[in-house]
């Protein structure tokens, strides 16, 4: 059975002068967007943020369902995403690197096993599979 997630969207005028709301879930985040969001320094947020948030979130999950996995349960794993998006060759715009970059508080870990179970997170996270296009680097930080 598959497991399935809405989030609605809708957007008002052309691109530039126009003006959008995107609606996380049923209702747990809703928020208005524009090109200044998006592509300059605009109040709002944006996809952008959207999907590095939902990569931070599952990052952390699967890190946290790893580590306790292998004996090594977290008092707290902190993970902040970056999206960096340009110019694609092939014209418009793609996202060509996702930035994880994870602090975690492991008891009696040490940072050789830290290492190896953060990458394979990053590497088995759901939102990361979806990512695959992209580079994604992991910082990862035992504290």
């Amino acid at each position: 059975m598959a497991i399935t997630k809405t989030s609605t969207a809708q957007w008002e005028g052309d691109l530039k002068g126009g003006k959008g709301t995107m609606t996380v879930g049923k209702g747990a985040y809703t928020g208005p967007f524009t090109f200044a969001s998006r592509f300059e320094t605009g109040a709002g947020t944006n996809p952008e943020e959207l999907l590095a948030a939902a990569h931070a979130g599952c990052f952390s999950m699967a890190f946290s369902a790893d580590l306790a996995g292998a004996g090594h349960k977290p008092t707290r794993v902190s993970t902040t995403a970056t999206t960096y998006m340009g110019p694609d060759p092939a014209g418009g715009f793609h996202i060509g690197k996702i930035e994880l970059n994870v602090e975690a508080q492991v008891p009696g870990l040490d940072d050789a096993k830290f290492q190896e179970l953060a990458a394979g997170a990053k590497k088995n996270c759901p939102v990361s599979k979806l990512f695959k296009g992209a580079e994604i680097v992991l910082n990862a930080k035992l504290v």
